[in-house]
């Protein structure tokens, strides 16, 4: 025992310990997804996060160290993102085409969120600060932490949310959808892109490529119209 922990504390000095783990949790989950089916149930990055978890707690091991370790993974989180543009533009005629209707949907979608996550925050007996941590867990997290954070409340707590929000969207939402009959790709990647951010975006790429540009459309105009009009919002009824 006392070998194997000598062992653990000479790799984790080593920034890669962390990077290999993660990839390594993330091949387990998307490995136990394909054999599943792929069932949206079975979510590759709930899993790896699970994984992740134990073994910070197992060993003792601090996030910020982890984090140092796996900064490079969140690094390419940007060029990711900006990597959306090319279904999008595959896709960019059905989007011209479908503006109005992308329009009134993504308002829509985007208010119901942040109104139903205040309304159960209240109902439920919260603080006007956990409304404000509650009210973009639609949105990404960076963007949704900048707006709690300028409106008062605690960022920590949004990120945790719309991470929680992003792994239900991405795993619930196609079920829902079934339920409710969409076919269309199109709507389907706008409805995830909407409620459920990266992660849903992610998902839907995996799944369709013109779900997967209707959803990362989504889940930048979400961010956009969320920052612009939240904070507008807030300050004139409040």
């Amino acid at each position: 025992m006392q070998s194997l922990t000598t062992l653990w504390e000479h790799l984790s000095e080593s920034p890669l310990l962390y990077l290999t783990l993660t990839l390594i949790a993330y091949q387990i989950g998307l490995y136990l997804y394909q054999k599943s089916g792929k069932k949206p149930l079975v979510n590759p990055v709930l899993i790896a996060i699970i994984l992740l978890v134990i073994l910070l707690l197992v060993t003792g091991t601090p996030y910020e160290r982890y984090f140092e370790g796996a900064s490079f993974l969140h690094f390419l989180l940007g060029p990711a993102t900006v990597a959306l543009a090319i279904p999008l533009y595959r896709q960019f005629e059905k989007v011209r085409k479908s503006a109005l209707a992308i329009s009134i949907s993504l308002l829509t979608g985007s208010a119901v969120s942040a109104v139903s996550s205040v309304l159960i925050a209240w109902a439920l007996g919260g603080s006007e600060q956990s409304f404000l941590s509650l009210a973009p867990k639609s949105v990404t997290t960076p963007v949704s932490m900048g707006i709690t954070e300028a409106l008062g409340g605690v960022p920590s707590l949004t990120a945790v949310l719309v991470i929680i929000t992003g792994i239900l969207g991405a795993s619930l939402g196609p079920t829902v959808l079934n339920i409710v009959r969409v076919k269309s790709w199109a709507a389907r990647g706008l409805a995830i892109g909407t409620a459920a951010h990266g992660l849903g975006t992610a998902r839907k790429l995996q799944v369709n490529e013109e779900a997967g540009a209707f959803s990362g459309l989504a889940m930048g105009l979400n961010a956009l119209a969320t920052a612009i009009l939240l904070p507008l919002v807030w300050y004139w009824i409040f």
